[in-house]
């Protein structure tokens, strides 16, 4: 068969893609615009020019044949390969459009990604961000989300996934709580406290230290802590400390705004806290052979935005 006869074949096979996809005429005709006779006529076409049958028609179902399958699986790369090649040309000659779905920890979300969308918006008017804030790692690609942020040292290696930035935890109380209590200056002075902690266990919780600028001789220094109040989310910790509850245990990103008003301070400068939280922001996505631009635009805006950390490192 010349070139020239087969090029004019491109649309009949790609309605061949298409009726093997959606499994009936109709249901092709409705996909592609056109009338279930077109789709019957382009079919009937392709078969007495390839000289085998292609589908098997009943009259209830469609049926791809063995020859026409074949026929499918070779050249549904090369049309999908096309139709983004396409869509990335497209992409080039528009303004940048489209939504953005994203999961992230509720505590980030509330205190440092909300604040930042007011710019990220202006910036990007065609561009909407879908939120949802939870603290359950969700599957991605299932719940059809384009981006996750993941306070996490390690991410999944089947996902593309870009640092944002370092975090710390630190120790805070306020002024009003030490006035009354007075400062702890050690990690073992913590036991005498009232400490608001994040309940990974029943009970009372353990805080692990190490000494900043070297280590202790045992490695590292667990102390015991228990207080009136517990939470499983660190804003809600930060709000108990600020009614003057107890000590607590933040990541430095739940911590920050309090901290530059004056209302927290940060107790045990010579001691790091390790093992509560993770050490690191990411933007994480599925991978994929084709990125819309609005996912790689909010993308690079949260890592311009967070590259500086919160000032706490």
């Amino acid at each position: 068969m010349d070139t020239q006869k087969i090029e004019v074949l491109w649309s009949h096979l790609h309605w061949l893609i298409m009726l093997a996809e959606q499994g009936s005429y109709t249901a092709t005709a409705t996909q592609l615009g056109v009338s279930k006779a077109a789709v019957s006529q382009r079919i009937t076409e392709l078969e007495r020019i390839a000289g085998v049958a292609l589908v098997q028609r009943t009259t209830r179902s469609v049926r791809i044949t063995e020859a026409g399958q074949q026929l499918v699986e070779e050249t549904r790369a090369q049309f999908e390969h096309i139709a983004t090649s396409f869509a990335n040309v497209r992409e080039m000659a528009d303004d940048v459009r489209g939504t953005v779905r994203v999961t992230a920890p509720v505590a980030f979300a509330r205190q440092q990604l909300v604040p930042r969308l007011a710019q990220f918006a202006r910036a990007n008017p065609e561009v909407r961000v879908q939120l949802e804030l939870s603290d359950r790692l969700t599957s991605i690609a299932s719940e059809g989300f384009d981006l996750a942020i993941r306070h996490s040292a390690q991410v999944p290696e089947t996902h593309v996934a870009r640092k944002l930035c370092d975090t710390r935890s630190v120790i805070v109380a306020t002024p009003v709580y030490l006035k009354r209590r007075g400062t702890p200056h050690t990690p073992d002075a913590l036991t005498t406290h009232d400490c608001l902690y994040y309940p990974r266990t029943l009970g009372s919780a353990i805080w692990s230290f190490e000494k900043v600028g070297r280590r202790t001789k045992n490695g590292r220094v667990n102390v015991t802590v228990n207080g009136p109040v517990s939470a499983n989310n660190s804003e809600a910790l930060r709000d108990a400390a600020l009614e003057h509850l107890g000590i607590t245990l933040l990541p430095d990103f739940s911590a920050q705004s309090a901290l530059q008003a004056g209302k927290l301070v940060v107790l045990l400068p010579d001691w790091r806290p390790v093992g509560a939280f993770a050490s690191q922001l990411h933007v994480v996505r599925p991978y994929g052979a084709h990125v819309p631009r609005a996912v790689t635009r909010f993308s690079e805006f949260l890592r311009q935005s967070f590259s500086e950390g919160f000032g706490l490192q």
